[in-house]
């Protein structure tokens, strides 16, 4: 039997270790799905309950693998919904090929049906390479240059292939004229900044007082190094959102989130620092970074293109951040700094996590949505993945949830886009099978999409050696971070035809499917709840009905601008009474004294 075009696509991949595709059938690809069945379903198959959500789970695969994340999808209306996928994924800067099939080459330019300009659709967001298979001589040098770019921009890559290409007999490139050659592979390699700037970056470190770090993504892979050049400087370290899991929350020094959603320890960091090193982080809010011209700052980054956007940096070095920090590292006169500054940052953090707590214990109608996240930390297992959707869900995770050596967590950090922490989790479990995976949802999240992905989790249950796949959804019935940006940012009124949400039975529709399934609806249950899904012997929901009262109050917040909100929305708030006293219980327990345990 001849070997088809198709049947090639999927070898190639095996032979570049995918073991999984995240996607949905359509006719567009009816020749991949046959070769899929001739392969025995190598690379697996995974399929999704929408292109969108392939998409995303081949960003979560790939944000915890670090291996390329694939998806496939049909010409038409498939491809078009994988677009939200792919610009997450461009927007992070993760590794994601997509795969696309288009209408025969035959009616290419009729108007047919689903026929759809895929170039020009993919142009942006694929824009380090997409590509279509017209010849089968074409194919092995598209796929392995997609794979390439990929990895090495990390960016998403897409291959569009017409339908009749799929079914045509390969025949690999020639020796000849207008022929293109292709190899597996793809070696490592490390950028390192030359020695003068390594040496300029030492001195304005070095002759800074009170240094501050700002980490990102970038450092991930720097854990040991960026504790050591912290310790060196005696600096508090902040950490970017696509961060979080960089280094451990447990070091005094480390302030937490950055930003809106950040902590006012790290609010504090940048205000108060005169030196700022930025590692591997394109944090875009200038407005929490210092003031401009108040600190002097050095950047890490091994993007060229992504140094010295946001913050006027006096030397940008471009390299990675573990080689660049083991070469600047000798460089820094740690014995020289006082313990000042660095005592005043561990004081401000073991007065914020004191704020947390008092936080997080308020009484609120029904359940304090603070108080499900802060009663999950302690019980988080150590090789724990957490993932979190978009909207207020992730203020409580950015605030509340402490990262331990081992823990690994991720959100849509630049696109933010709803309804992706559930599809980031099953990603994550099909890279990591033998951990357990929690995804913190919203309501708004949960009706959009996750509702129907809990399928997917439902399907798959069988394929994972530890079967633990948490779905947590704070349901407050209000699409809630909309509604206090309204009222804090655009000085309005909740809009209740726009923001109020149905209150969905989500523990009961995961019962429905064969899995376990929480309602809690009492303060007291909180706990209890979190262990039973925890416990559980399969994906489980647990549903905590939350105030939506109950404001994320950014970290700069100020009493006046706590009372220009609450005048704001008296003008007609549905639920102005309840959110003003909410309000300023969460603000005033930062200026409570601290409280000390025994």
């Amino acid at each position: 039997m001849s070997t088809k075009v198709s049947d090639h696509v999927l070898r190639r991949l095996r032979e570049w270790g995918v073991e999984q595709v995240f996607g949905y059938p359509g006719d567009g690809i009816n020749g991949l799905l046959a070769a899929w069945g001739r392969a025995e379903d190598r690379p697996r198959f995974v399929q999704s309950r929408h292109e969108e959500m392939s998409a995303l789970q081949a960003v979560g695969y790939a944000k915890f693998s670090g291996r390329l994340g694939v998806c496939v999808a049909t010409s038409g209306p498939g491809a078009i919904h994988l677009l939200n996928g792919l610009y997450d994924a461009k927007l992070d800067h993760v590794p994601v090929l997509a795969i696309v099939g288009q209408t025969h080459r035959t009616a290419m330019g009729g108007s047919y049906q689903q026929e759809v300009d895929l170039h020009a659709l993919f142009k942006d967001v694929a824009s380090e390479f997409v590509e279509t298979v017209t010849v089968p001589e074409q194919l092995p040098n598209v796929l392995d240059r997609a794979i390439r770019t990929a990895y090495a921009r990390r960016c998403p890559t897409a291959v569009i292939i017409p339908g009749d290409v799929q079914e045509l007999d390969y025949a690999a490139p020639t020796h000849e004229f207008k022929m293109v050659p292709s190899s597996l592979g793809l070696s490592g390699s490390t950028t390192i900044p030359s020695d003068e700037p390594l040496r300029q970056a030492a001195e304005i470190l070095n002759s800074g007082d009170k240094v501050a770090i700002l980490a990102g993504q970038g450092a991930a892979g720097a854990r040991a190094e960026v504790e050591r050049i912290a310790e060196l400087l005696g600096a508090g370290v902040a950490k970017a959102l696509l961060g979080k899991d960089v280094l451990s929350d447990e070091l005094p020094y480390v302030t937490g989130s950055i930003g809106l959603l950040g902590t006012r320890p790290s609010y504090e960091l940048m205000r108060d620092c005169d030196t700022l090193l930025t590692i591997g982080s394109s944090f875009p809010y200038s407005q929490f970074l210092p003031e401009f011209g108040k600190a002097r700052g050095v950047q890490i980054d091994i993007d060229p293109q992504m140094v010295g956007m946001r913050y006027p940096y006096e030397v940008n070095l471009v390299g990675d951040a573990k080689e660049t920090l083991r070469r600047l590292i000798p460089m820094i006169r740690g014995e020289e700094r006082g313990r000042e500054w660095f005592d005043t940052v561990c004081d401000n953090v073991r007065r914020w996590k004191d704020v947390l707590d008092r936080r997080a214990a308020l009484s609120a109608d029904p359940i304090n949505p603070e108080y499900v996240a802060r009663a999950l930390d302690p019980l988080l297992p150590a090789d724990a993945i957490i993932t979190s959707d978009s909207g207020s869900v992730a203020n409580w995770y950015a605030r509340h949830l402490t990262m331990r050596p081992g823990m690994r967590a991720s959100l849509s950090g630049t696109l933010a886009t709803m309804g992706c922490g559930v599809p980031y989790a099953i990603g994550a479990k099909f890279a990591h099978p033998d951990r357990p995976v929690i995804a913190l949802v919203g309501d708004g999240a949960m009706q959009m999409n996750g509702l129907a992905e809990l399928v997917t989790a439902a399907k798959y249950r069988d394929r994972w050696l530890d079967p633990r796949l948490v779905v947590a959804v704070w349901n407050n019935r209000d699409l809630n971070q909309v509604t206090w940006e309204m009222r804090a940012m655009g000085g309005a009124p909740s809009f209740l035809p726009s923001q109020e949400l149905p209150d969905v039975q989500y523990a009961a529709f995961a019962r429905s499917l064969g899995l376990t399934g929480v309602r809690v609806e009492e303060p007291g249950d909180v706990e209890a709840a979190w262990r039973t899904a925890l416990e559980a012997d399969g994906p489980a929901v647990v549903e905590f009905l939350t105030d939506p009262a109950v404001p994320p109050v950014p970290p700069h917040a100020t009493w006046e601008q706590m009372e220009a909100t609450a005048a704001s929305v008296l003008r007609g708030d549905a639920d102005r009474g309840s959110m003003i006293r909410q309000g300023f219980k969460a603000k005033l327990q930062e200026f409570l004294p601290e409280h000390r345990t025994k």
